[in-house]
């Protein structure tokens, strides 16, 4: 599997359940969220933007996608609002294409663009490294099965806090109009729609965006 086609498994609507644990508390805490997620083309508007944002040139690309999310973690406060939308753009290498560069229009940490290294290692799961100003995180995804996909990731902030995340997403399945009665009964059989238009912001924490 290439990265594109890692990202092409990955369009549609997702059910997201992790657990993060707080390592310097000695705690866990429980979240979920929905995450949409839309491939993109190389010639797409979203990945010509991205790509002059990060002033590298838009021919090098290869496709990317648009991902937003919505949901919540157990130790939310009142006013904490996990959403949002963003936009990735693959850049691969040019003497090796499993492995690259990944821009985004904005971080998790840092309301800034960013840039991660990724490479897809021999278990077709996609890793990626991403450093900010106050912290560094490494995750990896994986599909055990094309509507179950997998999420580890470590994330150690500069001042010695680190957590470990561990997230099983399952893909939704969407019944076609006038199919209400039947969605309960039949919705593991149905197709799943592809994400046509640009979806509100969501809420979410993955530094990955999903």
């Amino acid at each position: 599997m290439n990265v594109m086609e890692f990202f092409q498994l990955s369009t549609g609507r997702w059910q997201s359940q992790r657990t993060t644990h707080h390592l310097a508390f000695k705690r866990a805490e429980a979240g979920g969220s929905e995450i949409q997620v839309e491939a993109l083309a190389a010639d797409h508007p979203k990945i010509v933007e991205i790509c002059q944002l990060h002033e590298v040139d838009p021919k090098r690309a290869i496709g990317g996608a648009f991902v937003s999310w919505h949901g919540a973690m157990g130790w939310d406060k009142d006013d904490e609002n996990h959403e949002g939308t963003t936009v990735f753009a693959l850049i691969p290498d040019t003497e090796q294409p499993q492995q690259g560069t990944l821009l985004r229009e904005r971080g998790y940490a840092e309301i800034v663009p960013v840039a991660g290294q990724y490479h897809m290692d021999d278990e077709d799961a996609l890793v990626l490294t991403t450093e900010y100003e106050t912290m560094s995180s490494i995750e990896r995804f994986w599909f055990p099965s094309p509507n179950l996909r997998m999420r580890t990731s470590t994330v150690k902030r500069f001042g010695g806090f680190a957590t470990a995340t561990f997230c099983t997403e399952s893909r939704l399945q969407d019944a076609p109009e006038g199919a209400a009665s039947q969605e309960n009964a039949n919705s593991s059989n149905l197709p799943t729609d592809t994400l046509k238009t640009a979806a509100q912001p969501a809420k979410y924490v993955s530094f990955f965006g999903w």
